[in-house]
C-alpha cells in the first residue's frame, strides 16, 4: 500500500474511518453469535430466531471485519515505522 501523505493526522483520520466501519461489523457478529448460541428460540428480536438470518449476520460481519483489518494493518505498520531509518 502506498501512502501519499505521511502526516500522522491524516493516518489517524483514516484509522478512525475504518474503525467506524468496524463497529457495525462487530454488532452483526455479536447478534449472529447471540442468535446462534444464546437465543434458543426466544430471542429479544424475532428475526434472530431464523437461522438463515443469523448465518447472514455472521457472514456479513466477518467479511466486513476482514476487509477492515486488511485496510487497518498497513496503516498501523506505516504509522509505527520510524520516520528516519538509519
Amino acid at each position: 500500500m502506498t501512502f501519499e501523505n505521511d502526516d500522522p493526522k491524516t493516518i489517524q483520520k483514516q484509522l478512525l474511518k475504518y474503525q467506524l466501519f468496524s463497529t457495525p461489523a462487530v454488532v452483526l457478529i455479536g447478534l449472529g453469535l447471540y442468535g446462534l448460541f444464546g437465543a434458543q428460540g426466544d430471542a429479544f428480536l424475532p428475526i434472530l430466531n431464523d437461522q438463515g438470518v443469523v448465518y447472514s449476520f455472521l457472514g456479513g460481519g466477518i467479511a466486513l471485519e476482514i476487509w477492515v483489518l486488511l485496510k487497518i494493518i498497513p496503516l498501523v505498520r506505516h504509522r509505527n515505522r520510524p520516520s528516519n531509518p538509519e
